[in-house]
């Protein structure tokens, strides 16, 4: 296995899918409540500019440039990073995306306002080198989000999937219930406001 490759599979494992896009309404409605849980923190953050890692097609980059936030966002796999690229060569053409690794980057390329990592973390076979990485960034706030165990399996089972896996997606190698990525995040930062949008938990908190 190349470094490359060994990269990857430290960062992602598993599983496409494009929830953002869904046409399944009770998905779409979920949805919502995590765009609105979003932009909620994103606007009470006050960022005139944020980094995104683990951007995947650039949703919530795109979204945030919708507030006025001038972004920059990255993540791991350089295929969807083009796919980002190409999307936002379709819409305003005001991101900037690279690919980067959230294990091995220079904090001091990172010049943003708000630093945003979201639905992430569980899937980081190493979560805590992840988040002392993102401390390392000079930022005045963060936003991140997993999915809420085991609320996200039973929701899973309810809809029919990954019934052989008891609910849990392909890919996610960690679970967190919302107190213990509370405990989790914690570590490095100071919490300063937890949303529970059905079946997330998203916190905005700041470096201690």
């Amino acid at each position: 296995m190349n470094d490359r490759q060994e990269e990857y599979e430290r960062n992602v494992a598993g599983n496409f899918y494009d929830k953002y896009q869904t046409q399944n309404p009770i998905a779409k409605h979920l949805m919502s409540g995590f765009i609105g849980s979003f932009t909620t923190l994103a606007k009470q953050s006050k960022a005139m500019s944020a980094y995104e890692f683990g951007c995947g097609e650039g949703e919530l980059a795109r979204l945030m440039t919708s507030l006025g936030i001038k972004v920059a966002a990255s993540d791991v796999d350089d295929e969807i990073i083009a796919e980002a690229q190409f999307r936002e060569n379709n819409a305003n053409g005001e991101i900037q995306y690279e690919v980067k690794s959230i294990y091995s980057f220079d904090p001091s390329e990172i010049s943003a306002d708000l630093v945003v990592c979201c639905e992430v973390f569980e899937h980081l076979e190493s979560p805590e080198e992840a988040l002392a990485m993102l401390r390392q960034v000079q930022a005045e706030h963060y936003i991140f989000s997993v999915p809420r165990e085991p609320l996200w399996r039973v929701l899973n089972v309810s809809r029919g999937k990954y019934l052989k896996q008891f609910g849990n997606t392909p890919g996610h190698l960690q679970h967190w219930s919302k107190n213990r990525f509370k405990s989790f995040v914690a570590q490095h930062f100071q919490i300063v406001e937890t949303l529970s949008p059905t079946p997330w938990t998203m916190i905005l908190c700041k470096p201690k």
